[in-house]
């Protein structure tokens, strides 16, 4: 775990400190720290640090920025183990002093460069034994199927707008090793496919490509045959399984400081790989979200690179990928967009797709847009009640057609463990409090609704709700499937 210093700035002395907030950051970035505060901009600014410097070498130091919208972003000041604090002072007649108390906000925020490993004291007697386990951990294993219990779950009580449910059967952690930024699509009723992912010590997964054996409780991994190139390791890519092509759609993700715009076509018939020369022009792209409409890829948001030294920035696009002239369009857009974002969830329910959340340095979100794929329109939905706490790195999935569900995530600060069902009916959050859903804090899992029997429109409705893997943003990566019943969860 890293050892760094807390992070403070003083504006008011009749105040507490504010302390900053750790942002959402990629494994290989530096660290990022930011505040929010209300304006008027203050004539002075404390700004300190308190604890732990030994996480940084001996020219570590934080650098201090102040960003007030419509203006520069301005650097303040700098911190390090001999100055862990400074005094700025605002010029008179700078132009800061605009608008009141209340009325607008400002950002604090600080970069820690200088950022070192913590060994622990027998970590070099122990080093090549942990080389030999990670290696390991990461090659997919060749001893078959590793059985995967169901997961049942009761109802419990219900309140206002809490379901609580009782515990259900425990899960294992076995079969695909522990990862995050994975992606999971379902193929059919019975058979789940993951690929991808990252692991223990930030390694790319080697067991990259897996399935789910409904039927018998198992995971296997799986091989495939290739025209050409596979998809190579990555993390924040999606996969989507188009059921009339029986195609898998790879695309996107990032791998370290290497970026990804390409497609890549799994046939699951043939268990053949082949990479895709599309037309059109699609930015590489990271924890963006793809969803499946009319034989159509949908892809919103995500982070993209930008040159060194600038910061990676998030997009705010809609680009739709056409698999039958393999081309990349963008559409006209109408109505309320919301802000570039990534890390977020969408959640297609007929033909209206939810986005909810995600985070662009420095906010994170918990706003609730929806895009309607027929009139291609945006809309930010005006939900009644209190919405779920902002978060990015969560997942949602659909419980019937007039609801969906989210669990975890990663707030900027820690990651999350809470549960809430969104009704589109009566626009309404309601807080789902339980025993079945992981109770361990993650962000960056899977999480599908997986059908059942088809109904009399021959459309297979959601069955059971599958979530794998993730990771608590401080080094623990999981490797747990859970299965509960839709059933269970659709009375709140």
């Amino acid at each position: 775990m890293e050892r760094l210093p807390e992070l403070y700035v003083l504006c008011d002395t009749q105040k507490p400190p504010v302390r900053l907030q750790r942002l959402p950051s990629g494994p290989r970035d530096a660290p990022n720290f930011s505040a929010t505060l209300s304006l008027p901009v203050p004539s002075q600014i404390l700004v300190f640090s308190v604890g732990d410097w030994s996480g940084l070498s001996a020219d570590g130091k934080a650098e201090v920025q102040l960003d007030v919208r419509g203006r520069d972003v301005v650097r303040i000041g700098t911190l390090t183990r001999e100055s862990r604090c400074f005094l700025w002072e605002r010029a008179s007649g700078d132009g800061y002093n605009n608008g009141k108390s209340g009325d607008a906000e400002f950002t604090v925020s600080m970069v820690i460069h200088g950022l070192i490993k913590t060994s622990r004291p027998n970590q070099e007697r122990k080093k090549r034994k942990r080389m030999k386990e990670e290696e390991e951990e990461n090659v997919c294993p060749n001893k078959g199927p590793v059985k995967v219990p169901q997961q049942k779950v009761k109802s419990g009580k219900e309140g206002a707008v809490t379901k609580v449910l009782a515990r259900g059967k425990g899960t294992v952690s076995s079969g695909p090793t522990g990862r995050w930024g994975h992606a999971l699509c379902p193929v059919d009723s019975q058979t789940v496919i993951l690929i991808g992912g990252q692991g223990t010590r930030m390694q790319f997964c080697k067991d990259s490509m897996w399935k789910l054996n409904r039927g018998n409780d198992t995971w296997s991994p799986v091989e495939a045959l290739a025209d050409g190139s596979t998809p190579e390791a990555r993390t924040g890519h999606t996969a989507v399984f188009d059921p009339e092509s029986q195609r898998i759609y790879v695309f996107g993700g990032s791998k370290n400081r290497k970026w990804f715009n390409d497609v890549h076509i799994l046939d699951t018939a043939a268990w053949r790989w082949r990479s895709v020369e599309a037309q059109g022009k699609v930015p590489p792209l990271s924890y963006h979200t793809c969803s499946l409409f009319r034989g159509e890829l949908f892809v919103f948001g995500g982070v993209f690179p930008r040159p060194h030294p600038e910061p990676d920035g998030c997009s705010d696009s809609l680009y739709i990928f056409d698999p039958q002239h393999e081309i990349w369009y963008q559409p006209i857009v109408l109505g309320d967009k919301p802000a570039a974002r990534s890390g977020h969830s969408a959640c297609l329910l007929d033909r209206e797709l939810y986005v909810f959340g995600g985070w662009d340095t420095p906010v994170c979100y918990s706003d609730l847009y929806l895009l309607d794929l027929g009139l291609m329109e945006f809309s930010l939905v005006e939900v009644n009640g209190s919405s779920p706490t902002p978060r990015c790195w969560h997942s949602a999935a659909p419980l019937s057609s007039s609801s969906f569900l989210i669990h975890g995530g990663y707030d900027g600060n820690q990651a999350l463990n809470d549960t809430h069902i969104f009704n589109t009916v009566t626009k309404t959050w309601t807080t789902l409090v339980h025993d079945s859903l992981p109770c361990s804090p993650r962000a960056g899992y899977s999480m599908l609704s997986l059908p059942g029997v088809k109904d009399d429109t021959d459309k297979y409705n959601p069955d059971e709700l599958l979530i794998f893997g993730g990771g608590d943003n401080e080094g623990q990566f999981y490797s747990d499937t859970v299965r509960l019943q839709i059933s269970d969860l659709r009375d709140y």
